[in-house]
């Protein structure tokens, strides 16, 4: 019988150890790096931001075309003032969340179809290749005359853009799992459906939490694109409209509030991602 040594104590009774004190100093570590990329980050775009003021002040740039920072945030101040801004903002938000979730939905269901039936895979993978190598923005106008001059036609757009590329994603992830964690699943007399939900579906969720950040930026693409088409709301429709009374104030400002909701949704998922790893 051999006796373990008792780890040495120190101060109230609390083991120390080499390992805790390196645990530690990673979790700083870590920390002063979140920092520093965080002030470096800000550092750039105030920056950024102070030269484009100071160019546009100074007239080292057409002002006409380019704006600068003050302009824009006293235009969007203005029209978030008088009401007119926000239900262009919302329109947008609506319009690509829903456009984000059924690409996402559609786009693994698809995947997960095509997984489950090896027959169907051979049948329709030429015909994805096609379809994900062809210009998106080109389907606009069928579906405007399919589906009308309306929110459809917008959303129809959003899913031709999403709904291929998560398919592709998730599909490839699929086939990506090892193969002898299925083949344990089976000796021990397991489904197909078993293999899936236990197997397949949860080391592909990275890899579909992956596809939801791309499917942020695709969603906005195809959402600003049909309202270019068809829109008379929305930060797609104040972009054309800008563009046509030249008033490029409005075209700079609409894009910022752009990147602000695109920033806010990808952190969103960003969170579940985070979240998932957790878990």
């Amino acid at each position: 019988m051999t006796i373990e040594p008792k780890p040495k104590e120190h101060g109230g009774g609390r083991p120390t150890g080499l390992p805790e004190r390196v645990l530690r100093e990673h979790r700083r570590s870590k920390r002063r790096m979140t920092i520093s990329v965080l002030v470096t980050q800000f550092a750039l775009l105030f920056a950024f931001l102070s030269l484009w003021e100071a160019a546009g002040r100074n007239k080292w740039i057409d002002v006409l075309l380019f704006s600068y920072p003050s302009k824009i945030v006293a235009l969007l101040a203005d029209k978030i003032a008088d009401g007119s801004l926000m239900p262009h903002v919302w329109a947008t938000v609506m319009e690509t969340g829903a456009g984000f979730l059924l690409g996402t939905l559609l786009g693994t269901a698809l995947a997960t179809l095509i997984w489950w039936s090896p027959f169907l895979a051979r049948v329709l993978d030429p015909f994805i290749v096609v379809a994900n190598s062809m210009p998106k923005v080109a389907l606009g106008p069928l579906f405007i005359v399919g589906l009308g001059p309306n929110v459809m036609s917008i959303i129809a757009t959003t899913l031709a853009v999403t709904v291929i590329i998560t398919t592709l994603v998730v599909y490839t992830s699929f086939k990506e799992v090892d193969a002898n964690y299925i083949k344990v699943i089976r000796m021990f007399g397991g489904t197909r459906t078993q293999s899936f939900r236990k197997v397949i579906l949860p080391a592909s969720m990275p890899a579909i939490v992956s596809t939801l950040k791309v499917n942020v930026g695709l969603a906005w693409v195809g959402v600003i694109v049909g309202e270019f088409l068809v829109s008379k709301q929305g930060l797609g429709y104040l972009i054309i409209y800008g563009f046509q009374v030249f008033n490029f104030t409005l075209v700079l400002g609409s894009l910022v509030m752009i990147a602000i909701v695109a920033t806010v949704m990808y952190q969103i998922v960003a969170y579940v991602e985070r979240r998932l790893q957790r878990s």
